[in-house]
C-alpha cells in the first residue's frame, strides 16, 4: 500500500512546471568564490531532468551567489558588511553568475533569461502581472528563466528578504507544481545537524509537528539564508497547495526524480490565488490601519472592501499602491492590502462616511482605503 509520504513524493516525479532555489553554499568554494565546477554540476542535474521529458518539463531557476561572485573580482577577501560595498559586489557578480550560468546551459542547447527582482516590482498589480506574464512566455518558449533578487538597487522596504522566500512567492507567481530547496546539508533535522543524535526528518506533513525542533537562523559566511528562511519558504509553498522538497545540492537529480533523499514537505491545502497569496507574503508593509470592530468583522464575514468610515488609527509613510497591514482594535492582524491613498490623504478621511467624502472632498474620495480585489485575511 502507497503511504502518504510515497504518494507526495510522486507529485515532485510527476511535476511539470517546477521552480528550484539554490543557495550561495552550494555554489561557492571554501574561500567564498563562486565555485564554477559546482555550478555546472548543479545545471548538468537540472539539463537531464528538463531532457527526460523536453515536451512536459518546465524550470524556473532562482539562484544565490551574485554577491559571492562579486567577491573576487573587487579583491574582498569576504563578505563585505556595508550596504554599498554589498551592492557594489552584486552589482559585479551578477554579470559573472549569469554569464556561468548562459554558457553552461547554452552547452546543452539551452536559452536562459535573466530575471532580477524586488518586491517592489511584483506587489503592485500591473507589475504583477507583467512579471508573470514575462515568466509564462519565456517557459513556453522553452527558456530557462534564471531569477535573483535585485541586490544592486534594493533597500530594506523593498527586499523580499532572502531568496528561500523569493523561489516561494516565484513557485506562486509561476503556478509551478513543486518547488525544490537545494542547500547544502541533507534536510530538516530533529536539532543542528552537527550535535550527537541529530536526525534527518524525511517528511513533513504538519507544519505543527516541527514546534519541537531546533533549527539555525544565521546561513553560511556568503549567503543571507538559514533553515527558519528555508522553513518559512517551504510553509508558504506548502500552505498554497505546492509540494516542497529540501535536499543537498549535490542530490538535485535524486531530488527531481522523487527518490527519498532529503525533506519532502507535503502540500497542506489546495491551489490558492497566486496574487492573493503573493500579497500576503510578498513585501514588508509600508503603514498600518486599525480598524473598529464593525469593520474587522465585514472584513472578515462578508468580504468586503475597507471603508474610511471603519478606520480608526494610520501609521506610516506609504504612497497609493503601497502594502499596509489592517488591524483590529485589539491590534490583531486582520488582513493585508494595496492602499488606494497617498498616507497624507487618509488623516482627513477617518471615520467618514461615503456620502459625506463625496460632499466634501469630491467624488474621487468617494471609494474604500482598500478594496476588496487588493486584500487579503491573515488567518492564524
Amino acid at each position: 500500500m502507497t503511504s502518504p509520504e510515497q504518494s507526495n513524493r510522486a507529485l515532485i516525479t510527476g511535476a511539470r512546471r517546477v521552480v528550484v532555489k539554490v543557495g550561495s553554499s552550494s555554489l561557492t568554494d571554501a574561500e567564498g568564490h563562486l565555485d564554477t565546477a559546482a555550478l555546472r554540476k548543479l545545471v548538468s542535474a537540472l539539463v537531464n531532468w528538463l531532457a527526460a521529458n523536453p515536451t512536459q518539463h518546465q524550470l524556473v531557476l532562482v539562484t544565490s551567489g551574485a554577491v559571492a561572485a562579486g567577491l573576487q573580482p573587487l579583491g574582498f577577501e569576504k563578505r563585505p558588511e556595508d550596504l554599498a560595498s554589498i551592492q557594489a559586489a552584486a552589482s559585479v557578480g551578477q554579470s559573472h553568475l549569469i554569464a556561468e550560468y548562459s554558457t553552461a546551459f547554452a552547452q546543452q542547447g539551452i536559452t536562459v533569461a535573466q530575471i532580477l527582482l524586488t518586491a517592489g516590482d511584483t506587489v503592485r498589480r500591473r507589475r504583477y502581472e507583467n512579471a508573470k506574464r514575462t515568466l509564462n512566455r519565456l517557459l513556453d518558449l522553452g527558456v530557462v528563466p534564471i531569477i535573483n533578487e535585485n541586490d544592486t538597487v534594493t533597500v530594506a522596504e523593498l527586499k523580499f528578504g532572502d531568496n528561500d522566500r523569493l523561489a516561494a512567492l516565484a513557485a506562486l507567481l509561476v503556478r509551478a507544481d513543486a518547488l525544490v530547496l537545494l542547500t547544502d546539508i541533507d534536510g530538516l533535522y530533529d536539532k543542528p545537524p552537527h550535535e550527537p543524535g541529530a536526525e534527518l526528518i524525511s517528511y513533513v506533513s504538519d507544519f505543527r509537528n516541527l514546534a519541537d525542533i531546533t533549527v539555525t537562523t544565521s546561513g553560511s559566511k556568503v549567503g543571507t539564508g538559514g533553515m527558519v528562511t528555508k522553513l518559512n519558504s517551504a510553509r508558504i509553498a506548502a500552505t498554497s497547495g505546492i509540494p516542497v522538497m529540501l535536499a543537498h545540492a549535490d542530490s538535485a537529480a535524486l531530488a527531481l526524480a522523487g527518490d527519498p533523499v532529503g525533506t519532502l514537505f507535503a502540500p497542506t491545502s489546495r491551489r490558492s490565488s497566486g496574487r492573493m497569496h503573493w500579497l500576503a507574503h510578498a513585501a514588508g508593509v509600508r503603514g498600518e490601519l486599525l480598524i473598529d470592530d464593525g469593520a474587522a468583522h465585514a472584513l472578515r464575514e462578508t468580504g468586503a472592501s475597507l471603508l474610511a468610515v471603519g478606520v480608526v488609527s494610520m501609521s506610516g509613510e506609504f504612497a497609493a499602491g503601497d502594502p499596509i497591514q489592517v488591524n483590529d482594535s485589539a491590534g490583531n492582524p486582520v488582513a493585508r492590502g494595496l492602499a488606494a491613498f497617498d498616507s497624507v490623504e487618509i488623516p482627513q478621511l477617518l471615520g467618514r462616511s461615503s456620502k459625506w467624502l463625496r460632499a466634501a472632498l469630491g467624488e474621487r474620495y468617494d471609494r474604500p482605503v482598500i478594496h476588496r480585489d487588493d486584500l487579503v485575511l491573515i488567518t492564524h
